[in-house]
């Protein structure tokens, strides 16, 4: 944390904008550590991944006393082999980029921070707060790049991935440097002479994305640490406190340069849900317009680029961000971040005011934003963290650390598309549930995080092609939606033939959907149980009426599709609703009837999700 931001902080909490900023540094642990939870195991996973090896003075020649004289012992890398990312499907990568997000944050796998990953950095050298520090510590290349490589592959491993998806997780936030990227990203940088270090790196990100991916998660790739630093702090990768990035043209090209190569390799990966452009960057005056060269830069990678989610950190200032994601049109994300422990009136505030100020003005705020940029906004960094001080007072500690935290998740539920708790992991997890996710399971939250309260109906791998899926599914034609709710709407219905296979975003196969064309007779019986859908040619020729029915049917058919994989929901629906209507065309959605397809489409989707709730309450208890 820089210090110097207390103040800036402090104003924006006082106009309730906000109630903290950075993630803990070594000199604010202490403060925002609480010693008086119980230690849990969580279920289903060790403390530090089943393979985890800490960095113990076992490994070393000598003691961080004497850190020129540290060696690591060798590590004999795991052997990955070529990693290739599964084919592309575009309809799966739809759900994943496009549902309410339930998400952890990777923190300090593949870059580090001292408080969360203390052994790595005991033989580190310099101030010993930061990933320069380790790759230039350990005695020389070769220890650094042992003791990491024993990190990325023990830290989180397979079973991590298959315990998240197994309680409703159902997205990882995975935080890399510009030097993850391998030594040709390393070169005129300050990790140049380190290069070798991160010879084996990349493979390791990819290995992790399929990881998530053969448990049906998706991962938000996070550009932690920038060329010449975004903020100055250490988990930016560096420990001199400087901010180089905005106003360098060196740096900045060379973070274009990271940024294409990221949207190259991952724009076509079905389990990305994007490309976090920055982490927590200073809000320098160049800001937007970084950001909007980044985008545009990104943007023209290639064609599958276009339509890739963007997000951006917006500086701990949501409404100026805000503004900045509603005047695009294209698929960017506001990320902000909500910390409770980092401002003096934050550490001495009680935890149930905490509690109330998050359930009044902050969820104010953060609804006003989302209901003015689509819903492109998640809280993709928060905690269970509170000072002891702001649990003093509290009868029952315990009990109101669980309701601050619970009731920020709840928040956040509600008012954005998302949330990621940092971190879900780190070193001594058990005894900190305030900032470690397996540790806070059960205890400050929930014991699982299910969207419909239960978990997926079938494991997404082995579900048939969507496209074939779609085609079988059933929801009400317009005539019976429009006989139940508005039998005036059925006077002077007459079909058009639309050639409109699409439900919103997805595709239906042409075979499935000749098949279900063929089952379908019209009838004018309104329904209260749905049971069929508009074909194409049943669609009304009115533009209106057209744009009604179809918006409801495909809302409808959307909530069951999303059902499908993990029991998801919609989360960015505004932006799904824009994106359908441009892909349908004005063929069927006929310029000035954009509305009626965006309203009726939501009636259609919370329709669609009561169906879904109710089924999945009146179902057997597995």
């Amino acid at each position: 944390m820089v210090l110097t931001a207390v103040g800036f902080t402090s104003i924006l909490h006082s106009l309730g904008l906000m109630q903290g900023t950075f993630k803990p540094t070594p000199s604010t642990l202490q403060r925002s550590h609480s010693h008086s939870q119980t230690k849990v195991t969580s279920p289903g996973s060790s403390n530090l991944g089943s393979n985890f090896q800490s960095q113990g003075t076992g490994s070393l020649s000598a003691t961080a006393n004497n850190p020129a004289e540290c060696s690591a012992q060798p590590y004999d890398a795991l052997d990955l082999g070529e990693q290739l990312f599964a084919p592309f499907d575009q309809a799966k990568a739809n759900v994943y980029r496009y549902r309410q997000q339930q998400s952890v944050n990777l923190g300090s796998w593949f870059t580090h921070e001292q408080w969360m990953t203390p052994s790595l950095f005991t033989c580190a050298a310099g101030n010993q707060i930061s990933e320069l520090d380790i790759a230039s510590g350990w005695g020389s290349t070769d220890g650094a790049r042992s003791v990491l490589e024993r990190h990325w592959d023990t830290f989180v491993d397979a079973s991590d991935f298959q315990y998240l998806a197994s309680i409703g997780i159902n997205t990882v936030r995975l935080p890399i440097g510009y030097w993850t990227l391998g030594p040709a990203f390393c070169q005129g940088t300050p990790f140049e002479p380190f290069a070798d270090v991160y010879q084996n790196s990349w493979s390791r990100v990819i290995h992790a994305i399929n990881l998530a991916f053969n448990s049906g998660l998706g991962v938000l790739v996070d550009l932690h640490g920038a060329p010449g630093s975004q903020n100055g702090q250490p988990h930016s990768g560096i420990s001199d406190g400087k901010t180089g990035l905005f106003g360098d043209d060196w740096y900045i090209n060379k973070t274009m340069a990271v940024l294409t190569h990221l949207t190259d390799q991952l724009a076509n990966v079905t389990n990305v849900v994007g490309i976090q452009i920055l982490n927590e960057p200073q809000n320098a005056p160049s800001l937007p317009d970084f950001y909007s060269q980044a985008i545009s830069t990104m943007r023209q990678v290639s064609p599958a680029a276009q339509a890739l989610p963007l997000y951006i950190h917006d500086g701990f200032n949501l409404e100026q961000y805000s503004d900045f994601v509603a005047n695009r049109s294209d698929f960017v994300v506001q990320d902000h971040h909500s910390y409770f422990v980092f401002t003096p009136t934050d550490a001495a505030e009680p935890a149930s005011q905490h509690t109330k100020d998050i359930q009044g003005s902050m969820s104010d705020s953060l609804g006003a934003a989302s209901d003015r940029q689509r819903r492109n906004l998640v809280v993709d960094e928060f905690s269970c963290a509170l000072t002891e001080q702001s649990l003093a007072d509290e009868s029952d500690p315990d009990t109101a650390r669980r309701t601050f935290c619970t009731g920020q998740m709840e928040i956040y539920q509600n008012e954005t598309a998302g949330w990621a708790f940092w971190a879900y992991n780190k070193e001594d997890c058990l005894d900190d549930p305030g900032w470690c996710f397996k540790a806070a399971v059960g205890t400050s939250l929930p014991s699982s995080f299910f969207t419909y309260g239960k978990g997926p109906l079938a494991d997404p791998s082995r579900l048939p092609a969507l496209a074939d899926m779609v085609a079988d599914m059933n929801a009400p034609t317009h005539e019976d939606m429009a006989a139940t709710r508005y039998p005036s709407a059925t006077n002077g219905y007459s079909a058009a033939n639309t050639g409109t296979p699409e439900v919103g975003l997805f595709p239906v196969s042409r075979r499935s959907r000749h098949r279900s064309r063929r089952s379908q007779k019209v009838s004018n019986r309104p329904t209260t149980a749905p049971g069929r859908r508009d074909t194409a040619e049943q669609l009304p020729s009115d533009p209106s009426q057209r744009a009604i029915s179809k918006g409801y049917s495909d809302g409808f058919l959307t909530a069951k599709i999303f059902a499908l994989y993990g029991m998801s929901k919609l989360g960015f629906t505004g932006q799904y609703i824009a994106d359908s209507i441009s892909h349908l065309g004005p063929a069927i959605i006929t310029p000035g009837t954009e509305h009626y397809y965006g309203q009726w489409f939501m009636e259609g989707l919370t329709d669609g999700e009561a169906l879904i709730t109710a089924s999945v309450n009146n179902s057997p208890t597995s």
